[in-house]
């Protein structure tokens, strides 16, 4: 038996008034995905406990099949993982935005797409100077705006964090104003003062002054949060006996799988962004089923797409994965003459509306051996919400896509 798993990262959305009431993934022309629902099923599944902020790193991980409330422990940690960077006992790890903060308010979570080389010179630059603050700290560049910063503890020198360190993600307060948004509980302190010291050490960079001559954003500061130990979790084919490959371009989802035990595969031009090479995700997809027994392909575009509000990227990014990713699999799978099963599911909503994440249902459809169909024949949230299907507790639904016949709770 052959798995494919799509997740099309933060598609689920709120009906629009400029597509007559319809939700983007209702608007957009999506034949594959409408197929696979006519094939299959549709159901609803809920991967953002409430105790939780909504956000990829638990959502990612319910959905693939983890329970979030035994297993999370921080967001950076998972991307850590993705980077090979070994956590000791003692040792946290921060995630660490570069932003752009106008006047007090958000304006870019990401310094308008800063450079993974721009964002390298910035955090080297920032390195020579952290040594003032009294603990081991040490960044680590990642891909873009997305990076790390870690704390080195031990036993005589231990983090001032604990599991009651509140953070914020930058990416939830886009053109919002951030007072109160600073970090908060033990450690904060150290925290706050780091992000303060950045406006300092950024202010006359190269790298900024190159982007302000360019009409580019500059990257003002860091913004920590999603601090966190190390995890700890079982193997995906421990549990399942089901051999697993990931294709990503997001630190967060390479980490999940370097946790769970899956290979990451690479993807020339895949970018974590809009303008990501969809078609080459979809061919390596494929490839890679010659070798394993299953394959996710998860997709940034659409969150990334209503992090910044743009109705039209989204529906546009939406079309693009079910053309080149969701469409050339599904023929594939259909033609190999193979049994096989494949999911497209979002892992969390985010609201074009708010720019931010949000807690609730995400539609998912299926179809394959095994699986009878319902009378759906097409796939978004408003024939999701009429299901019978539901995964209230959404880590249950992985099992059961891998089960011989489907169970909803």
């Amino acid at each position: 038996m052959k798995y494919v798993i799509i997740i099309p990262d933060g598609c689920a959305d709120e009906p629009q008034v400029d597509l007559n009431g319809k939700t983007p993934l209702e608007s957009a022309k999506t034949p594959a995905m409408d197929r696979i629902a006519s094939l299959g099923v549709v159901g609803r599944a809920n991967h953002t406990p409430t105790q939780f902020e909504a956000g990829s790193a638990v959502a990612n991980m319910s959905l693939l099949g983890y329970d979030p409330i035994a297993n999370y422990s921080g967001r950076a940690p998972m991307e850590a993982a993705a980077q090979g960077i070994e956590l000791g006992p003692n040792d946290w790890c921060i995630r660490c935005n570069l932003v752009t903060v106008e006047d007090q308010t958000m304006k870019s979570f990401n310094a308008g797409h800063i450079s993974t080389e721009e964002a390298t010179e910035m955090l080297n630059s920032a390195q020579q100077l952290v040594s003032e603050f009294g603990y081991s700290l040490q960044f680590y560049p990642g891909v873009s705006y997305r990076n790390l910063l870690m704390l080195r503890g031990s036993v005589a020198s231990p983090a001032p964090f604990s599991d009651d360190t509140r953070t914020s993600a930058p990416h939830d307060l886009t053109d919002k104003p951030i007072g109160n948004d600073f970090p908060r509980g033990p450690g904060s302190g150290l925290l706050a003062s780091l992000m303060q010291a950045s406006v300092d050490w950024f202010a006359d960079h190269p790298v900024n002054k190159k982007r302000l001559q360019m009409n580019k954003l500059p990257a003002t500061n860091i913004w920590l949060w999603g601090l966190g130990k190390r995890p700890r979790l079982e193997s995906f084919e421990k549990l399942h006996q089901v051999k697993g490959a990931m294709i990503t371009a997001v630190d967060l989802l390479r980490g999940i799988a370097a946790l769970i035990g899956w290979d990451r595969i690479e993807v020339p031009g895949a970018t974590g962004y809009t303008d990501t090479d969809y078609a080459a995700k979809g061919r390596y997809a494929i490839d890679a089923l010659g070798k394993y027994d299953l394959v996710t392909v998860h997709i940034e575009a659409p969150d990334e797409a209503s992090h910044e509000g743009d109705l039209q990227k989204k529906v546009k990014s939406l079309e693009e994965i079910d053309q080149h990713i969701v469409g050339p699999i599904l023929r594939h799978l259909e033609e190999s003459g193979e049994p096989f099963r494949i999911l497209v599911s979002p892992d969390h909503p985010t609201y074009l509306s708010t720019k931010t994440h949000t807690h609730g249902d995400v539609p998912f459809t299926m179809c394959g051996t095994g699986l009878s169909p319902d009378e759906s024949t097409c796939y978004h949230e408003g024939v999701a919400a009429q299901s019978d299907i539901q995964f209230s507790r959404g880590w249950e639904l992985m099992p059961q896509f891998l089960a011989p016949c489907l169970v909803g709770t």
